[in-house]
Formats: C-alpha cells, sequence, structure tokens
C-alpha cells in the first residue's frame, strides 16, 4: 500500500510539474509549450486539463505531431474531444490515426461527429471538401434581422465563424443570399434578413475544387469565407480564410523546396533524420548530376574546337550561366503565375509570344555588355584575345541571343508541360532548368562559333 501510496503521489507531482506552465500560457504559446515535450508527456499534459483548453491546444495547426499525441490519449477521453473539435480540424487530426486507431474510436463518437467525419474523409486531400467545416451559421430567409441576432448569440461558441452568415430558402434550404456580421448588426431590427443581404450572387465552390483556386476566389472576392455547395446548390459546408492561409503556407513551403531541387520535406527542418534528409536530397541531386554529365559530353565532341582555339573556353561559364539564369527567371515567373490562376494551360502560346522578344532583347543587353569586356580587355592590353577578337565578341555577342531567347523559352515552358502531364509545375526546379539550358548553351555556342569563325579561328 505505501508503494502504490508513493508512486501515485510521484505521478500526482509529475502531472503537476508538466501541466503547472500552462497556467500562464495563451493557446499560441501553450501549443509551443506542448511541441518543445516529449509525445508521451505532451498527451499527460493534454489529458489532464479543461476539456475546453485541451480542445483549444489541439484545434492549433501548430501543434506539431497532433496526431500521434492524440492516438496516446484514453479512448473516451479522445473521443470527447473529437466532438468538441471543429469538424475539419477533428478530421485532420483522425486521417493521422493508423487504421486500427481508428477503428477503435470511431464506436466512441458521437453519431452526428462521427457521420460528419466519414463524410469529409471522403473527399480528396487539397480540395475544398477536405477543408471544408460543417460548422457554420445559417438562417431561413423569412427571418428579421432579430430573430437572426438572437440565433447568432446561441450558437455563437458552435460555429467556426460568425462573421458569414449564410441565407438560406426556407422551404429548400438552398443557399439564396449571404449577410455578413456587420451588415447584420447595423441593420433594423424588425426588417427582414434580407434587406441586409448582399445585392450580388454568393460567390461559392464545389466540394471538389482545387484549394489553389479556393483562395484565389478567397482573395479575389475580399471573403472571410467561402461556400462549399453540391450541384442542387445546398451547402455542404463552409472554407474560412484560416484555414486556407494554414494549407496554403504548407503548399508554399513545399514548392519552394521542389524548386530548389529536391524533395519536399514532410517534417520540420529539425526533425527531419540523417536518412530521411539523404533520401529527399540525393534523389533529385543524382538526376541533375546525370544531366550535368551531358555537358561533359557536349564538351567532348567539341574538343577540337577547344583545342584551336583555347579562348573559346574562356567564356563557358559566362555563357552557360546567363542562360541558365535567364530559364530560373522565367520558371520562377511561370510557377507562381500557375498557382495564382494568373494563366492557364491554353495561355501557353500567349507566354512564348511574350517571352521571345523578351529573351531577345535581355540577350542583346548581355551581348553588348559583353562586347563592351572584350573590346576595354583587348584596348588596354588586359588580355590579347588574339587577331580575330572581333570576331570573337560577335560570336559571344550572337551565342548570348541565341541562348537568353532560349533558355527563357524553355523556362517558360517547362512549367505547362509538367502542368500538363500531370506534375506539380514546381518540379520544374531553377537546377533542373538550368542543367536543361547548360547542355542546350554549349551545342549553341559551338555552332555559332563555328558559323562565325570558321576559316579563321576555327
Amino acid at each position: 500500500m505505501t508503494n502504490l501510496h508513493h508512486a501515485s503521489t510521484m505521478a500526482r507531482r509529475r502531472i503537476a510539474a508538466l501541466t503547472g506552465p500552462l497556467s500562464a500560457f495563451n493557446t499560441a504559446d501553450a501549443v509551443e509549450y506542448l511541441n518543445g515535450l516529449k509525445q508521451p508527456d505532451a498527451a499527460l499534459v493534454l489529458a489532464n486539463v479543461p476539456l475546453e483548453r485541451a480542445v483549444k491546444i489541439l484545434e492549433q495547426p501548430e501543434l506539431k505531431h497532433a496526431g500521434r499525441i492524440f492516438a496516446r490519449l484514453p479512448l473516451e477521453q479522445a473521443a470527447g474531444m473529437l466532438v468538441e473539435m471543429a469538424d475539419d480540424r477533428a478530421t485532420d487530426i483522425f486521417n493521422e490515426l493508423d487504421e486500427s486507431e481508428r477503428e477503435h474510436l470511431l464506436p466512441l463518437l458521437a453519431t452526428n461527429t462521427r457521420l460528419v467525419i466519414q463524410k469529409l474523409m471522403r473527399y480528396p486531400a487539397n480540395t475544398a471538401g477536405s477543408l471544408m467545416t460543417t460548422e457554420f451559421a445559417s438562417v431561413p430567409a423569412d427571418w428579421t434581422v432579430a430573430q437572426a441576432l438572437s440565433y447568432l448569440r446561441e450558437v455563437e461558441r458552435t460555429r467556426e465563424t460568425i462573421y458569414a452568415i449564410y441565407v438560406m430558402d426556407p422551404v429548400t434550404r438552398q443557399l439564396e443570399q449571404m449577410v455578413t456580421l456587420r451588415r447584420l448588426i447595423t441593420g433594423n431590427p424588425d426588417d427582414s434578413i434580407l434587406s441586409v443581404a448582399q445585392v450580388n450572387t454568393p460567390v461559392t465552390v464545389g466540394p471538389l475544387v482545387d484549394q489553389e483556386e479556393v483562395a484565389r476566389l478567397i482573395r479575389r472576392h475580399d471573403l472571410l469565407s467561402i461556400p462549399v455547395v453540391d450541384t442542387d446548390h445546398y451547402v455542404l459546408g463552409i472554407v474560412t480564410v484560416d484555414d486556407i492561409l494554414d494549407t496554403l503556407i504548407e503548399e508554399s513551403t513545399e514548392d519552394v523546396q521542389k524548386f530548389g531541387g529536391m524533395e519536399a520535406l514532410d517534417k520540420p527542418y529539425m526533425q527531419i533524420g540523417f536518412s530521411q534528409m539523404l533520401k529527399k536530397r540525393a534523389g533529385w541531386l543524382s538526376v541533375l548530376f546525370l544531366g550535368e554529365m551531358l555537358t561533359a559530353s557536349a564538351m567532348q565532341h567539341y574538343d577540337e574546337e577547344l583545342a584551336k582555339t583555347v579562348v573559346l573556353a574562356l567564356f563557358i561559364p559566362l555563357i552557360m550561366s546567363s542562360g541558365g539564369n535567364s530559364g530560373s527567371q522565367a520558371t520562377s515567373l511561370l510557377i507562381r503565375a500557375l498557382a495564382l490562376g494568373e494563366l492557364k494551360l491554353h495561355d501557353w502560346w500567349r507566354v512564348a509570344l511574350r517571352e521571345l522578344p523578351t529573351g531577345v532583347t535581355l540577350g542583346a543587353i548581355l551581348g553588348a555588355l559583353a562586347v563592351i569586356r572584350i573590346v576595354v580587355w583587348q584596348k588596354t592590353g588586359l588580355y590579347d584575345y588574339g587577331p580575330y577578337w572581333v570576331l570573337l565578341a560577335v560570336t559571344i555577342a550572337v551565342t548570348l541571343i541565341g541562348i537568353v531567347s532560349f533558355g527563357s523559352m524553355a523556362g517558360s515552358m517547362l512549367p505547362f508541360i509538367m502542368k500538363k502531364l500531370g506534375f506539380d509545375p514546381a518540379s520544374a526546379s531553377a537546377p533542373f532548368v538550368a542543367t536543361l539550358v547548360d547542355v542546350s548553351g554549349l551545342v549553341i555556342y559551338f555552332s555559332i562559333a563555328a558559323w562565325i569563325l570558321g576559316g579563321t579561328m576555327l
């Protein structure tokens, strides 16, 4: 008995030590505190704080390993927390559980919660349906302003947001209009709810619309939330601006990592193990290395020209980097434009007509700078390019026009090609474009050199 009492006392002290700091923390600070604990300790904290506090912490996307921490909670307690959570966050955490953990937990959930989670899990990832919550504020179109305000006071705590109120047909329950909270509180209490509704037809999306399109519509129309409707215009749920923002931050991070020439990390940098980091980086790095081998092969093909005119080799780094830089610029611009919905696949020809003269002009600017450099070095005696230095300067200038134009075209078309093939345009990374332009640049360079310098230096 003494040993049991001692163990119980030690357990209580441990719980008190872990939960004590939370009293001085707001929700964001509490999440940061839990992120610094081991998963068993974090679960122990959540299991021993008031239900409302635990739910608020679990609802924060910044909580790391939320699913694994949640899985360590007692089943009855975990089920109670899911019931109290916002539908979309509850579904996210439920998705992170193993299949066996879901099977044990599902029967313990309230019927409504279980049905909602099963419904949301059916939608593909990164779609409006997977992001939406079913907890939104809606009122019949035959209500008055006073009735709507009274209703909001009752349901405020159980709704994702009350800043947008959706007005439904009282008979069919189809969406008719949307009212903002600002308009509602300034309306005459006895007036119809429709008297303070917006004039335009509500902006809506289908459940399978991509999250990037949802974000574009929210940004374009300056919305706090957007309703997700089915083909009959029944509201299935809403996507709020904070939910889409969290998702897009995660996606933009993945795009940046892909654009750097590697697989996207699925965990924060410091949480990725050594072997996982190698796996994420080695694949693309090896592909790029194999691509650069083609550059060596191209140079071997022109070894005779290089032996005759060593001075041509001096400008290879300059020319290759210029082509790669122009291609990377174009790729960066086009990936972003496609992500924001500013361009569609069928706009490729418009981009081509824009990038071709842009590339030629940029190449001419760099070519002029290269000619000035050669002239200054030759005239001041800094370097002797030989008796045919004028032809050499022309060769470099023409090559830069050609390779920068090619780089701009290749860099701008590659994201369209990737998207057409069903890949993420961000996979058209800057290193990938640079490698492609490097190989092509050598062929362009030596072909132009053979044309202009043939019979003189070559």
